[in-house]
């Protein structure tokens, strides 16, 4: 908790000179950041009432009055009939419309300029991580997640990011990274388009789970290594790419789906029961370090 209280604060005092919310006046203009902020939702939204604006930006309900009286008085809003006073429709006017253009013409180019020393990837490694952390922080984008086959890149992400949750939750080390490690390269060097696939989940363009689904041999799929990132549950994720499995098995005439998991793992089994699959047997080992009990479970296809 520490370290993450002093990152986010450290980030937050360099964020805020590079945005110029420290400046008296943004990129130049004669309004304040929090101002260009109030034009920008006024434009961007159809008829906005003021008490929305106000609630959605956390503003002071008389700083944003004298914000919005200071728009009508240039002619950029006018407002509309409403019950009272506060449900009175603000609307921009062409006026209006034409001085945010200005203003966010100049936002788009000191943007672009503060990213044209970047490659192509750098830019893709800093929306991914701006996604994830706004998502993170409760600000994403949507609440919606993708499910996407995987590509290139994605077996290194998915070891790691296994290896230190597993670590961190259960302390099974490097027992359990060596594991993920060898499935995760024999799927890429044995791949049969067709009969096996990882599923990536995304939330803002940041993982948020996966799962494989590999031939098993004697006409067996077999789920692994399913995990869904501890910050995107609870929104169906790891069910749904689940069912991806199961959909693949039966369209490729599996005659069933095997899986080895273990009893710690609460979320999972529940998933693997509301399903269909069933325990088929259970053992300990101590191939992570400390003993611990594994649960095979099947699902048959037949019919």
């Amino acid at each position: 908790m520490a370290d993450a209280v002093v990152a986010l604060r450290a980030f937050n005092r360099f964020h805020t000179r590079f945005a110029g919310a420290l400046d008296r006046n943004y990129l130049g203009s004669d309004l304040t950041l929090v101002e260009a902020r109030v034009l920008y939702e006024l434009v961007n939204r159809a008829a906005p009432l003021a008490a929305s604006i106000r609630a959605d930006l956390g503003l002071d309900a008389g700083y944003l009055s004298r914000i919005v009286r200071r728009f009508e008085t240039r002619g950029w809003i006018t407002r509309g009939r409403g019950k009272d006073a506060r449900e009175r429709p603000v609307i921009v006017g062409d006026a209006g419309r034409a001085a945010f253009a200005a203003l966010d013409a100049r936002t788009l180019a000191a943007v672009e300029a503060s990213l044209a020393h970047m490659l192509d990837a750098d830019r893709a490694a800093l929306t991914a991580a701006l996604d994830l952390a706004r998502t993170m922080l409760g600000g994403g984008r949507s609440a919606d997640y993708a499910i996407r086959p995987f590509r290139t890149g994605d077996m290194g992400l998915i070891t790691a990011r296994q290896s230190m949750l597993y670590d961190e939750g259960y302390g099974w080390g490097t027992g359990m990274e060596a594991l993920i490690g060898e499935v995760t390269a024999r799927f890429l060097r044995d791949f049969r388009s067709g009969r096996e696939q990882c599923w990536i989940a995304e939330i803002g363009g940041a993982m948020a789970g996966s799962v494989f689904l590999v031939d098993a041999g004697d006409n067996v799929a077999r789920l692994r290594l399913l995990y869904v990132e501890p910050w995107a549950r609870g929104r169906g994720i790891g069910e749904a790419m689940v069912n991806r499995c199961i959909e693949l098995a039966r369209e490729a005439g599996y005659r069933e789906i095997v899986l080895w998991t273990h009893t710690v793992l609460t979320s999972a089994r529940r998933i693997y029961d509301a399903l269909g699959f069933r325990i088929r047997s259970v053992e300990v080992h101590d191939e992570f370090g400390k003993p611990e009990q594994g649960e095979t479970w099947a699902m048959p296809l037949d019919g």
